[in-house]
């Protein structure tokens, strides 16, 4: 039985993570405080504590936040397990967080949080998927095809790239498509982080 100060330790930096990460995910979006606070229905003040991890959201509170940001519910509630020595530096392969799960993509956040300037994702794309609509964020982006093949539209051109191949673009419309038979693989890097 773990003893009190050491579960108090953990629940606090449980708290810390939770809250970095929202803040993360609003600014991402553009998104004020004040902005924030209106969609969700909260005080100012409660989602202040709630980023500087003073206060824990209800469970009810973090269902509408993650509805807000399109992500799924499990991304706050997946465990933030990590050594005391290692929280916020080491992300433990069986710690990882799943960011969406579709039918034709799934993604997850290999940064062990969101409070950096960049997030790292492992996104696997199902063979034939294809985005259908045009994709625009205030974001830089980078990537590293691991394996398969992946097109990339990009301001008006479709660039076809193969396992060892990268990219990178910024604040550009952007579609993509897997032409292949295989899961394409793609380790990408966002920043700022936006999920």
């Amino acid at each position: 039985m773990p003893d009190t100060v050491t579960q108090i330790k953990e629940d606090e930096a449980g708290a810390f993570a939770l809250g970095a990460d929202i803040r993360a995910l609003r600014k991402g979006r553009g998104l004020t405080l004040e902005a924030l606070a209106e969609q969700l229905g909260k005080s100012v003040g409660f989602l202040s504590q709630v980023e500087r991890g003073l206060s824990t959201p209800s469970l009810d509170d973090l269902r509408a936040i993650a509805q807000l940001f399109d992500i799924p519910l499990s991304f706050f509630l997946a465990p933030h397990a990590a050594a005391p020595e290692e929280a916020g530096l080491i992300l433990r392969q069986e710690n990882r967080r799943q960011i969406g799960d579709e039918h034709n993509l799934s993604e997850e956040l290999l940064s062990p949080d969101l409070s950096g300037s960049f997030e790292m994702l492992r996104s696997v794309f199902a063979p034939h998927a294809k985005s259908h609509e045009i994709l625009s964020r205030p974001t830089e982006e980078s990537g590293f095809i691991v394996s398969g093949q992946f097109d990339l539209w990009i301001d008006g051109t479709w660039h076809h790239l193969k396992a060892g191949d990268s990219f990178r673009f910024k604040e550009a419309q952007m579609q993509w498509a897997n032409p292949g038979e295989e899961e394409c693989v793609i380790i990408w890097v966002i920043a700022p982080p936006v999920y």
